[in-house]
């Protein structure tokens, strides 16, 4: 077996240039050029996914980048196939990196004869042949136990609290974390643990699903500057609402940071034409132009976090170490340069 030197990537089609900013991280740490493998992933004319990899793999430590959002079902099998093409390719070692896992949300029966889709789709993974994931604030934490082999699920907390520092600086006395939901308020409450704000949270009644009867705002958030935190924002209207509600409780402005920008549908007018002065996400999800023209939308990078914890991963070192703010204040230094 030949030894294992540099790790390789390899890209689906999902989120490229999430892939090749890895890649280009990747390179400025090892101060070497790491490129994504050659291959090509294509679709027959029936729509069924083809993968050839043209490079020789035998015996490397593969990282395949492809997250499974919309088209969901068809980067999936993107997934499955390039981690089979690499295991018939004799790779040493295959670590999925999915940004953003879907079906997660899928992850416990909640009424009679439904599926726990999230499961399924880790045995998936699992029987393709992976040895190891490695993703970004999943959806529900025991998801990492449906796997037997290991996951490691990075946080957005720590580039938010970065990023809240950075465009608030000034301003923090009067900074309030909100939590759009009960189920969301460790998340929330991480985040401000690390600026040292306070907490309050948007409880819902609803009458029947998809349709909110009211919320209430649980703490005063009077004259405060609020941010809601959650991990995914779909169609954006549970997000608008609570916004509205916030803005009625006698907060100055509503802001809001969001790990995954899913954004189908009306999402992105809904945003646009909504009371928040801003909405932050990740791009764990390829941004769409719609995405990226909107006034009221950023997105900051994941890059430097993926390409560290990838380097870690390969280098036997601790990937929770990333989890600590002081660990990813020099990988982000550019982006938030410290006063």
């Amino acid at each position: 077996m030949a030894a294992i030197t540099e790790p390789k990537l390899i890209s689906g089609n999902a989120n490229l240039p999430l892939a090749k900013s890895i890649a280009r991280r990747m390179s400025m740490h090892r101060g070497m050029s790491i490129n994504l493998v050659d291959a090509r992933i294509e679709r027959f004319n029936d729509q069924e996914v083809f993968v050839e990899v043209f490079e020789n793999v035998r015996g490397e430590d593969m990282y395949i980048i492809q997250p499974t959002s919309n088209p969901s079902n068809d980067n999936l099998m993107e997934l499955l196939i390039m981690v089979d093409a690499l295991r018939r390719s004799s790779a040493a070692r295959i670590t999925a990196v999915i940004p953003y896992f879907g079906y997660a949300r899928q992850d416990r029966r909640t009424k009679a004869r439904t599926p726990i889709s999230a499961k399924l789709v880790a045995n998936l993974i699992q029987t393709a042949g992976v040895d190891r994931v490695l993703t970004l604030d999943l959806h529900a934490a025991q998801i990492q136990g449906f796997f037997d082999i290991p996951v490691d699920n990075l946080y957005a907390s720590p580039i938010f609290s970065l990023d809240i520092e950075h465009h608030f600086r000034g301003q923090l006395d009067d900074v309030m974390i909100i939590s759009p939901d009960v189920g969301g308020v460790a998340r929330a409450r991480e985040i401000a643990k690390r600026i040292n704000a306070p907490l309050a949270i948007v409880d819902k009644r609803r009458e029947k699903a998809g349709e909110i009867a009211g919320m209430t705002v649980i703490g005063n958030v009077e004259g405060k500057k609020c941010i809601i935190v959650d991990d995914i924002c779909d169609t954006a209207g549970t997000l608008c609402k609570a916004a509205e509600t916030i803005l009625e409780a006698g907060a100055t402005e509503v802001h809001a940071y969001i790990t995954h920008g899913v954004l189908s549908g009306p999402a992105v007018e809904r945003v646009t034409n909504s009371v928040m002065k801003s909405l932050v996400i990740t791009d764990s999800i390829a941004p769409t132009e719609a995405v990226t023209s909107c006034p009221k939308i950023r997105v900051v990078p994941t890059a430097p976090m993926f390409a560290q914890a990838v380097l870690n991963i390969w280098g036997g070192m601790s990937v929770s170490s990333l989890f600590e703010t002081e660990t990813l204040v020099p990988i982000y230094e550019s982006l938030y340069p410290r006063a």
